[in-house]
């Protein structure tokens, strides 16, 4: 049977942010220089990497970036799995300056290029397996893109994003304002075309205090693992922004989030933090397999959800007789629940 673990509520917290705040520095470098390097920051498959090796190798993406001719206040597109080298690249063109767009990796062709397009990214860092639905648009109707760089095998008209980090490892962050962009991300489009959402480098520094610290509790001691991916807005706070600001540790997973895959994360890596969402549940609910039971102790389940059916609390509950279990879930942000 699952037990509760209580964290404390915060009180309603003041944020203050100075004008000159460049987030990446916030979220990364500021480890670094308050003793903190050394401390784990990313576990995905058999890499821990961690808070100094992403400020380096940050840095070193932000040289290469900027050697290639990317400029301060401009777009880039990020189509990217869950991996290091999203992390690398997301806060390599912060330091510099630019702008971005962490993108959906389960669009179609025609929807990269209105995307492209309309945020006039000359470079996009792209996934291996991702990059053929970039070759299938025509060039010629892509008249702003100058760069494709490849995290994986390059071809011919691309670069590899191995090179990028045989650039120089220290990089002198570019002075911005707490009211500059810092990235973008595009509605899902349900009711025309998407839209670019445009973040300001101080819009995270809110999110932690108000959430990850105020209701979820997170502490450096955390492990966090999300089954939204990074390209989302829930997954980019559960999974980078909100453990990279407190200090704390994140599980990445760049696979798809089926059952079997997420148990095996959990019970590789035991996160004390899981994010999902009500459907996802349902399917890890739902899945049973032969042999062992699972084994894992996650201390809050926090739902992307304003209401959870009465249902779940029991169902969880059932589950929990699977495997050694503490929990707490909540949704998000509101209307928490224990089971007992």
């Amino acid at each position: 049977m699952a037990t509760t673990i209580e964290r404390p509520a915060a009180a309603s917290p003041l944020v203050e942010v100075p004008e000159t705040f460049n987030v990446a520095d916030y979220l990364v470098d500021r480890h670094v220089r308050e003793g903190r390097g050394a401390r784990s920051a990313i576990l995905c498959g058999d890499e821990s990497i961690t808070y100094a090796q992403v400020a380096e190798r940050s840095n070193r993406v932000a040289n290469a970036l900027e050697a290639i001719g990317l400029r301060r206040e401009e777009r880039i597109m990020l189509l990217l799995l869950d991996t290091p080298a999203f992390v690398y690249s997301f806060f390599g063109a912060q330091k510099l300056g630019a702008v971005p767009i962490p993108t959906n990796t389960l669009l179609k062709s025609q929807d990269y290029r209105y995307m492209l397009n309309d945020s006039r990214a000359r470079m996009v860092i792209v996934s291996e397996p991702l990059l053929p639905q970039l070759a299938a648009i025509p060039r010629r109707e892509l008249p702003y893109l100058e760069h494709i760089i490849v995290d994986g095998q390059a071809d011919g008209g691309t670069s590899g994003f191995e090179q990028l980090l045989t650039a120089a490892p220290t990089f002198e962050i570019a002075v911005t304002s707490k009211d500059d962009a810092a990235f973008w991300l595009y509605s899902s489009g349900t009711t025309g075309f998407p839209k670019g959402a445009v973040h300001l480098h101080h819009d995270i520094v809110h999110t932690v205090v108000c959430y990850a610290q105020g209701i979820l509790g997170m502490t450096a001691a955390d492990r966090t693992f999300s089954v939204a991916k990074l390209f989302f807005a829930y997954g980019l706070g559960n999974a980078l922004t909100f453990p990279f600001a407190i200090g704390a540790t994140t599980i990445l997973w760049p696979g798809p989030p089926t059952a079997p895959n997420v148990y095996a994360q959990i019970e590789r890596f035991k996160p004390s933090l899981f994010f999902s969402v009500p459907t996802n549940y349902g399917q890890l609910l739902a899945h049973r397999r032969e042999g062992a039971d699972f084994e894992f102790s996650i201390s809050l389940f926090p739902i992307v959800q304003p209401v959870l059916v009465p249902a779940r609390p029991a169902s969880w509950s059932r589950a929990t007789k699977h495997g050694s279990s503490t929990m707490r879930a909540s949704t998000s942000p509101m209307a928490p629940w224990a089971t007992s």
